[in-house]
């Protein structure tokens, strides 16, 4: 029984898998972001049979996600994942990211307007986040921190709000952020699909009012709650509303419906997380459909599928996408590349 439970604890590939599943699913939803469903379905035909487009270009979602992969890299290289470590190569990573020519793929506002104030190597990280943005930028590139292998549950979760809180500052993007890295964490570690909203309930009740002062700094005195307890508690109950919503719709499960509908656009944080978790979860054991579920909805298709494939990857690994999808993804070696040495 310990050798069973042993073999099952890490899903096999799961950071390649988790890392070209996102990128699938960006691809794949890229092309229907803005359209509603009946557009969709009359451009591409019925869900179930979405093709990968092709070529298989991506958003800035995977473009951002190899940007924070490759920063939690450097930074370990030089030591132990700390805050001060991660923010000088997160901080490179997104300004050499939004001056790249290939930053042409409809980039996020927020992300552009805080990256400009980046690059003026004056001002403090602090003076260029946008306080009042949750928009989901925060929690479409954070995969890498759930992937990376020996950290403890408190560098996880700075680390995944800082890489969010240089640009998105809002305290539900931090909460989100950190629940996303959190879910494909768990994904990784065996969690089954069935435990993953009760085990994402209980950690965002445990840390409700954990407020990673060595990480974030002073960004809570940018707005208006009165203590950095109040502040970050009012993203992590955004965040329970949510899954809220979320288990309300599972209740009665309709993969034929716009998960949408019943857990948010997913243009903000906390719901491009929900339905994403949706989408999986509707689908857990079929992770193509997963996908074309979830780049088949009328909100914010790409950074939903991204999740999506995120998830699903994290669950069931590598071997989860087909061989010819993944061969042809944009950015495969790069993907490939940290999928290795996290897997390794």
């Amino acid at each position: 029984m310990t050798t069973l439970w042993t073999a099952r604890t890490v899903t096999r590939q799961a950071a390649t898998g988790s890392l070209i599943g996102l990128a699938l699913g960006d691809a794949l939803g890229f092309p229907t972001e803005f359209n509603d469903v009946p557009a969709i379905l009359a451009k591409a035909g019925p869900w179930r049979g979405m093709d990968l487009p092709r070529p298989a270009f991506v958003s800035d979602d995977t473009q951002m996600t190899l940007a924070v992969g490759r920063a939690v890299r450097t930074a370990m290289d030089r030591g132990l994942l700390t805050g001060p470590r991660l923010t000088g190569p997160l901080r490179d990573e997104y300004i050499a990211w939004s001056r790249s020519p290939e930053n042409n793929r409809m980039p996020g506002h927020t992300c552009m307007v805080a990256c400009e104030q980046l690059a003026d190597g004056r001002l403090p990280w602090l003076r260029a986040t946008q306080i009042g943005s949750k928009g989901c930028g925060a929690n479409m590139r954070v995969a890498p921190i759930g992937l990376v292998p020996g950290l403890s549950d408190q560098q996880r979760a700075g680390a995944a709000q800082l890489q969010s809180a240089l640009t998105h500052g809002h305290p539900t993007a931090l909460a989100a952020a950190d629940l996303t890295a959190r879910a494909i964490h768990l994904l990784v570690r065996g969690a089954q699909p069935e435990q993953l909203v009760g085990r994402l309930r209980s950690y965002a009740y445990e840390n409700r009012t954990r407020y990673h002062e060595h990480w974030l700094g002073a960004l809570w005195t940018l707005a208006p709650d009165p203590s950095p307890e109040a502040f970050i508690a009012r993203g992590w109950d955004e965040c329970l509303t949510a899954l809220d919503r979320l288990t309300d719709a599972l209740a009665a499960p309709d993969p034929e419906a716009d998960p949408c509908r019943t857990t948010g656009d997913g243009w903000i944080a906390e719901e491009a997380l929900a339905s994403a978790l949706h989408c999986f979860l509707l689908l857990p054991g079929e992770p193509v459909a997963a996908l074309r579920r979830a780049a088949c909805t009328r909100g914010d298709s790409d950074s939903i599928a991204a999740i999506t494939g995120a998830l699903a990857g994290a669950h069931l690994g590598a071997d989860a996408w087909p061989k010819e999808w993944a061969e042809r993804i944009e950015y495969r070696s790069d993907l490939l590349s940290l999928g290795a040495l996290w897997d390794a």
